[in-house]
């Protein structure tokens, strides 16, 4: 967001202060970020050790069918590879106590899920049991910060970045910390290139890191808070949030290839398809942007409502869907930018949709879960959480995953019985 998060940022400007006296300012001014730090298995969380007790988990890399990142891949689509049942039903839930603001990921027989509490969870997926959960800081009697953003899953480690701009690497065998890395801003979004991940944050840093150690590979500032979690495309990536810019980045060097301004901030992520990218804005248009050309293609937005858009979009070779706060789903053309149907909900929609097979699933503040058809956006199925939902689903491996918001929150896993 482009306001305050949960915590008000003083404690972010004493540490700049402090910084900038011990000198360690770049020659460029900006404030470097503390160095990654390896945490071997004796620095293991506290609140982990007695839950991994066990022998160290199978795991299975990601595949076709899995859901290892925010949007499933690094073009961000949100397109599932795995069919969902006919009949969708509650296999199990999770409770927790201040929710699941964030989508979780699905890789093979595990679910992986970040709560606002400060614990990233590591479920059976099946039953839902805890195989192990790892607290964001290891003093049980600190405040530990939450987890807002996506985990991302590779074939050995989950990385996930918390409120108070850690990202932190994490065993997926042992519910270990690998490494951490210190920004200056809540962790927006993470994505895996190669050797490298890409992690965006509220400092105004957009930061290349070795994925097996975290090192700093490179970093690129922006004029503001960058929301979005990247979207990678041949060699490039795409970042976006407060300064209202777009901007493409070499994944080489960290160099700029060009700045497309948008004219208003953005919260959600951008999706993309060949030269052009689509994403939501705050000022209540969809834009479709050709990022070679630095050209707006065409300009959506609804003729009687103009709210912001927070979800991200799922994009598919026909259509743009995208949820609103005007408590509308929208589908879109994708080659027109016309109006294709619309399909109402009683509160925000926040929560980023998925595409599974001819099913549209996304959640609402309404406290609802929705699936509608592709085509024509008729409901299809609906259960009430009873509680309100920002979260975008998850969908792999045969089952729909998705967290609710606030105190008492619960993850939620739905397939066939």
């Amino acid at each position: 967001m482009c306001r305050n998060s949960r915590r008000i940022s003083i404690l972010t400007a004493v540490v700049a202060v402090l910084a900038a006296v011990g000198g360690l300012m770049n020659l460029e001014g900006n404030l470097q970020p503390r160095p990654a730090s390896t945490a071997t298995a004796a620095d293991g969380n506290s609140s982990s050790k007695t839950a991994n007790k066990k022998a160290a988990v199978k795991i299975k890399p990601p595949g076709p069918t899995s859901w290892a990142s925010f949007r499933n891949g690094n073009t961000q689509r949100g397109i599932a590879g795995s069919k969902l049942p006919g009949k969708l039903e509650l296999l199990w839930k999770l409770d927790d106590v201040d929710g699941f603001p964030a989508t979780a990921a699905i890789v093979g027989d595990h679910v992986y899920a970040g709560a606002l509490s400060g614990y990233l969870y590591c479920l059976d997926r099946k039953s839902g049991r805890t195989i192990w959960k790892y607290r964001s800081i290891d003093d049980p009697d600190t405040f530990a910060a939450g987890f807002k953003s996506a985990p991302t899953v590779t074939a050995d480690s989950v990385f996930v970045g918390d409120e108070d701009g850690v990202l932190h690497a994490v065993s997926r065998k042992t519910g270990k910390a690998i490494w951490k890395f210190e920004t200056d801003g809540e962790i927006a979004g993470v994505a895996v290139q190669g050797k490298n991940i890409i992690a965006s944050s509220h400092d105004s840093f957009l930061y290349c890191l070795q994925a097996s150690d975290g090192t700093l590979v490179w970093k690129f500032q922006t004029l503001d808070r960058i929301n979005c979690s990247p979207a990678i495309v041949e060699g490039y990536t795409f970042v976006a949030g407060c300064d209202e810019h777009m901007r493409v980045i070499n994944l080489k060097n960290g160099k700029q290839k060009s700045d497309i301004p948008l004219d208003s901030y953005l919260i959600a992520s951008p999706a993309v398809v060949g030269d052009t990218l689509y994403v939501g804005t705050y000022a209540g248009e969809v834009l479709a942007v050709n990022w070679k050309t630095d050209t707006i293609v065409w300009r959506y937005s609804d003729p009687v409502n103009d709210h912001p858009y927070h979800a991200s979009a799922a994009v598919t070779d026909k259509y743009v869907i995208v949820g609103g706060q005007d408590k509308q789903l929208h589908c879109i053309d994708r080659k027109t930018g016309k109006r294709v149907w619309v399909f109402r909900a009683k509160g925000q929609i926040n929560s980023s949709p998925v595409i599974a097979g001819d099913r549209v699933v996304f959640g609402s503040n309404d406290r609802n879960v929705y699936a509608v058809t592709l085509k024509e956006g008729k409901q299809v199925w609906k259960y009430n959480t009873g509680r309100g939902i920002s979260a975008g689903p998850a969908v792999g491996e045969n089952v729909l995953v998705i967290g609710t918001d606030g105190s008492e929150g619960v993850l939620l896993c739905f397939g066939a019985k």
